[in-house]
């Protein structure tokens, strides 16, 4: 018995922290405002009731009230013709119709009280509903807050949480980086100074640089071969013209021989 008993209360407590997970405070404020606006909805419905049958209570005694006036009249016309039985008719009629709207505005009276008794409580539930409306929109407000401001701190927990994991990450690629810096930079050196041959090169590297050596003597004999054209002297590796010593009166390449005949100039005389 015992250990039945203590079984119902941890099922009941698993199903309360359950209940508690699952239940939504809003909810439950809403359906709470709703319960309290049907119920004061009834107390509206009995009050319109009661007041419907105050209102008919008081037509009938109006009625009475007529009639018992009406008898009166024919009871004080009976007399008037000398007709004293007809007045203690008229008379006994009315006295009757008196008890009864007596007896009415007891009743009357009665369920104007109680009118009065469910004014007051409509007009206190309605003001409680209004108070506990704006109450609920408050807490609602305030709940929606809280929650917003959860989520973000469970946000920041997990940035927080995953900032040493994206640090460790950041410094892998950092060193990737420099690593890769690193190997393109020694292979641009090993490829100018020509330990690495480039793709369909030759793999003799000394006759390569005998190659870029022969290459730039020749760039240098062509530039002091147009540097001497410039000047007028013959190229390096020329050799000057000689000048032939036989023949008396040889003229030099490009000038007129000594030797050749003055043409005859004819003079003009003057007289």
């Amino acid at each position: 018995m015992g250990m039945l008993r203590r079984l119902l209360a941890i099922v009941r407590a698993k199903a309360n922290s359950l209940l508690d997970k699952v239940e939504d405070p809003r909810d439950t404020l809403d359906l709470t405002y709703e319960r309290q606006v049907e119920n004061l909805q009834k107390v509206r419905r009995s009050l319109a009731v009661v007041a419907t049958a105050r209102k008919r209570i008081e037509i009938q005694a109006e009625r009475l009230r007529q009639q018992a006036t009406r008898l009166q009249g024919q009871a004080r016309q009976a007399l008037g013709q000398g007709r004293e039985d007809l007045a203690r008719q008229a008379l006994a009629r009315r006295a009757a119709l008196d008890v009864q709207r007596a007896d009415l505005d007891a009743h009357g009276a009665q369920i104007a009280d109680q009118e009065k008794a469910l004014v007051a409580t409509a007009t206190r539930l309605t003001t409680q509903v209004a108070a506990f409306r704006t109450r609920k929109e408050s807490l609602k407000a305030t709940y929606s807050a809280a929650e917003a401001q959860v989520r973000v701190g469970q946000a920041v927990l997990g940035i927080s949480a995953q900032a040493g994991e994206a640090g460790a990450a950041l410094d892998r690629a950092a060193d990737k980086v420099a690593q890769a810096q690193a190997r393109a930079a020694a292979v641009d050196e090993l490829l100018a100074s020509g330990a690495l041959p480039l793709l369909g090169s030759s793999p003799d590297d000394i006759q390569a640089r005998l190659d870029r050596a022969g290459a730039a003597g020749q760039v240098e004999r062509q530039l002091a071969a147009v540097r001497a054209e410039l000047a007028g002297e013959p190229a390096p590796g020329v050799a000057r013209p000689a000048l032939d010593m036989r023949t008396p009166g040889a003229a030099l390449p490009g000038l007129p021989s000594i030797a050749s005949p003055i043409p005859d100039t004819p003079h003009e005389v003057t007289t």
